[in-house]
């Protein structure tokens, strides 16, 4: 069984940090695609940054480019988002997303995504 467990989500004060984690298990790490997505009270669901976990290719959106930092761990079956200055417009549930690499399209577009963690609040504080 495929599962995706996303953590390290909180409340940060506008320029402040925080890391999230994904934890994947049920399936081969190093031939997936796994992104973080954000979703917003009353918008749609966004994506945040990508990366391969064959090899370490990395895709960020423009609205996050410089402050957010994707990466795995393939020791630990873990990808991670660095969040820096974190600004009050990065509120939202964050959701961790995987599809197989060689089968990915076009990374921004959550329909592409097959499966999804349960979702990690940012809450950012001006």
């Amino acid at each position: 069984e495929v599962q995706l467990v996303g953590s390290g989500g909180g409340l940060v004060q506008a320029g402040g940090s925080l890391k999230l984690s994904c934890a994947a298990s049920g399936f081969t790490f190093d031939d997936y695609a796994i992104a973080w997505f954000r979703q917003a009270p009353g918008k749609e669901r966004e994506g945040v940054s990508c990366i391969s976990t064959s090899d370490g290719s990395t895709y960020v959106a423009n609205s996050v480019a410089g402050r957010f930092t994707i990466s795995r761990d393939s020791a630990k079956n873990t990808v991670y988002l660095q969040m820096n200055s974190l600004k009050p417009e990065d509120t939202a549930v964050y959701y961790c997303t995987a599809k197989e690499w060689g089968l990915l399209k076009l990374w921004i577009r959550s329909d592409e995504y097959d499966y999804w963690g349960q979702g990690t609040q940012v809450t950012v504080s001006s």
